[in-house]
């Protein structure tokens, strides 16, 4: 089965009933882990990576290798662009052979923020490519103090936006955060307010640390797709950590990341489960 675009797979997980998980890659190893858990699953997925890991493998190597491998498997898949801050990075992804983007100008004034992606939108869907477009309140550079929590997409520019850009689905903030080091702050009923305007589905960023049972209750109000990262990383450099500290002068490079890729493929699968409503917190940690 060939990668698919983000519309088809979407429409996949509906019928199924079932939420898209978005695990970010780095390199080859992740990217087969990834691909591991979505079959043994039996479940649709997205494997994605940012331009900031890219630079470690490159656009061309990441999509060559998931391309190549996605003929041993048997559940739809999709290769996303996760935060493309650039056209360039939005061209690039296309022309590599993803099969979907984000283009997030939610840094950028709302009027900028249209343009830019409107851009993107017109340029990928010339090409069959599906985008992902970001509207949320982003804290400036001296609100530091300020918790990404506490900043939030406000559901009055939000049907304007959609209808201004012609995003396929559209990411948002409602007291979600990016990595581990703050604390998300879900609001359900804000998330509610922003779905009762938005015609397309919606995209949740850092769903590390939320609980399974929160991001579970999202779905009733048109949450599609959730991003997580950090956990797959903590799990992949804990396992080479662990092979480490049992023994110093290890050197069998190949084993130490086969463990890892392994460890990164059983926290992806518990952790689709458990956004489905198939695994509780206590089963992710066993």
């Amino acid at each position: 089965m060939p990668l698919v675009d983000m519309n088809t797979l979407i429409e996949i997980a509906k019928k199924g009933d079932v939420m898209l998980p978005a695990f970010n890659t780095t390199n080859m190893e992740m990217t087969l882990a990834i691909m591991d858990a979505f079959e043994a699953n039996g479940m649709p997925g997205i494997i994605q990576i940012a331009p900031t890991n890219v630079k470690l493998t490159g656009y061309d190597y990441i999509s060559e290798v998931a391309h190549r491998a996605i003929h041993d498997y048997t559940v739809p898949m999709a290769l996303h662009l996760d935060h493309g801050k650039t056209l360039d990075d939005v061209r690039r992804a296309v022309e590599a052979g993803f099969t979907s983007v984000m283009i997030d100008g939610a840094a950028l004034p709302f009027e900028e923020n249209v343009r830019f992606s409107r851009r993107a939108v017109d340029y990928c869907h010339a090409s069959g490519v599906s985008v992902e477009a970001e509207l949320g309140a982003i804290r400036g550079k001296e609100d530091d103090h300020v918790s990404e929590a506490d900043c939030k997409t406000d559901p009055a520019e939000v049907a304007e936006y959609v209808e201004r850009v012609g995003c396929d689905t559209l990411a948002v903030s409602i007291g979600n955060v990016h990595g581990l080091e703050d604390t998300p702050k879900i609001d359900l009923d804000h998330l509610a307010k922003i779905a009762a305007v938005c015609p397309c589905p919606l995209v949740l960023h850092g769903g590390s640390g939320i609980p399974f049972e929160t991001i579970a209750a999202m779905k009733q109000y048109g949450m599609v797709k959730i991003n997580i990262a950090s956990d797959l990383r903590q799990a992949y450099i804990r396992a080479v950590a662990a092979a480490h500290d049992k023994n110093p002068n290890e050197a069998n490079l190949a084993k130490v990341l086969m463990d890892a890729r392994a460890a990164v493929t059983e926290v992806a699968r518990k952790t689709q489960l458990g956004i489905n409503g198939m695994l509780d917190a206590k089963d992710l940690a066993a």
